[in-house]
């Protein structure tokens, strides 16, 4: 009898199943990944109250989870990639890679701490009573510091711990403050800055690497046109070497002749943090006629 080695029953699972990328089940980033994944082009239904729901024109599957598991998804290979926010990454100590940040969710984790309170420095947070729901990323900070406190570890209504005499201060997520406001608190220290990104499990087979590198180009074709805008102007000739100067472009801007004489069609890409700045200064030099519009998708 000739023995034949069997493929193990898990890869070849893996190898048949479609790409799966876990998103939080609810919360501040569900809407804006699953607004990110249809712009690049996954043809997806209504959520509603499904756990998992399949792209109608790729092979992808979305997966809904509780923050907290998406790294252990992740990391295990019940998933191959998630979309979660920085914080809960580094909270976690996730043994998933980060390959993409996002620039949606952005905010900080912050200790606050009643407004009657005094605040001088990290040494007033010496013996304090902190509540948090990040007692990993609070303690490695005030650790970094040098103060010892209390560190009290709490899930939800962190806020309202010193309110009721449960804390003297908390640590958490701060977007706008205005909770934090409407507790009666301030923030006195930063202990890190967050945003949603992109995490995989990198040791993955060849048909998973391919899918989850088709949708990281998609990805950074969005992002890249969310960050800049395509700009169309008339410029007179004889200032058209200072009007091309100002123009960043993704190579070179287009130039074409204009009816007119003398005067010439510029059209550029021009990055959205510098739009009014540059704006002026084509303004300056004799630019009429100046269109900017969005970029759906830019591909590099």
């Amino acid at each position: 009898m000739i023995m034949t080695s069997l493929p193990n029953r898990t890869a070849v699972a893996r190898r048949l199943r479609p790409f799966r990328l876990a998103v939080q089940k609810s919360g501040r980033l569900t809407d804006d990944s699953l607004r990110l994944l249809r712009e690049c082009g996954l043809s997806l239904g209504h959520q509603e109250a499904r756990l998992v729901l399949p792209a109608a024109n790729l092979p992808l599957d979305v997966l809904f989870l509780r923050d907290d598991d998406i790294c252990d998804a992740v990391a295990s290979g019940v998933a191959d990639a998630g979309i979660l926010g920085d914080n809960v990454v580094t909270e976690h100590g996730c043994r998933a890679m980060i390959v993409r940040r996002l620039g949606f969710a952005r905010c900080r984790l912050s200790i606050a701490m009643p407004r009657g309170m005094d605040y001088s420095g990290t040494n007033d947070l010496r013996g304090l009573r902190i509540a948090t729901s990040y007692p990993r990323l609070l303690n490695d900070f005030l650790r970094r510091q040098g103060v010892v406190a209390d560190v009290h570890e709490i899930s939800g209504s962190v806020e309202i711990a010193p309110s009721i005499g449960l804390a003297d201060a908390i640590c958490d997520l701060v977007s706008s403050g205005s909770t934090l406001l409407m507790n009666g608190l301030r923030e006195v220290e930063t202990v890190m800055q967050s945003e949603a990104v992109v995490i995989v499990n990198d040791a993955v087979n060849e048909a998973t690497v391919t899918e989850r590198d088709r949708l990281l180009f998609r990805i950074d074709a969005v992002l890249r046109a969310r960050s800049m805008r395509a700009i169309f102007l008339n410029a007179p000739n004889a200032a058209l070497a200072d009007i091309i100067h100002l123009l960043p472009g993704l190579q070179s801007p287009t130039v074409m002749p204009l009816a007119r004489p003398a005067w010439s069609s510029v059209h550029a890409v021009i990055p959205e943090d510098r739009f009014w700045d540059i704006i002026d200064e084509l303004r300056a030099n004799g630019a009429e006629g100046i269109l900017v519009t969005p970029i759906e998708k830019l591909i590099e």
